[in-house]
């Protein structure tokens, strides 16, 4: 079942609170790697913004890149397969990008570079495909 549309006028609002309370604290965020130290962090912005948010990013992308070949998780919010070329249809898909969701914010509109997070071990991608630097920032979201 495909999850509902996000709003753009919700989406923007979310990506905009999530943005300005990063930069009001003037700090990188570390990366959480599991659920469970996500609830234990000095929360810059609520659960709920942040999740929409990441949402939000990840429809504007799959639509902007619409596709089977790449799939961007960010646990534990959402995943979603982009990118033209060969569909994956079963087990682990063979392009796989992983990052925190304060990251993929931050990647996504352009606040933080792929190199930077790459540098600093910050996103895991794996398969030929999964280097989706020139794709990001999204142009309009």
């Amino acid at each position: 079942m495909t999850p509902p549309k996000i709003s753009q006028d919700a989406g923007r609002s979310a990506v905009e609170s999530v943005r300005s309370s990063l930069i009001e604290q003037q700090k990188v965020v570390e990366l959480v790697e599991t659920t469970a130290d996500f609830d234990k962090l000095n929360q810059p912005v609520a659960r709920d913004v942040l999740a929409l948010a990441v949402r939000y990013l990840l429809q504007v992308f799959a639509d902007a890149h619409p596709g089977h070949a790449v799939e961007v998780r960010v646990p534990p919010f959402g995943a979603v397969q982009a990118v033209e070329g060969p569909r994956h249809t079963r087990g682990t898909p063979a392009n796989v990008v992983e990052l925190s969701p304060l990251e993929w914010v931050l990647l996504a509109t352009g606040a933080v570079s792929w190199a930077t997070l790459v540098e600093d071990a910050k996103v895991s991608a794996s398969g030929i495909r999964s280097d989706i630097s020139a794709l990001l920032p999204l142009a309009e979201w």
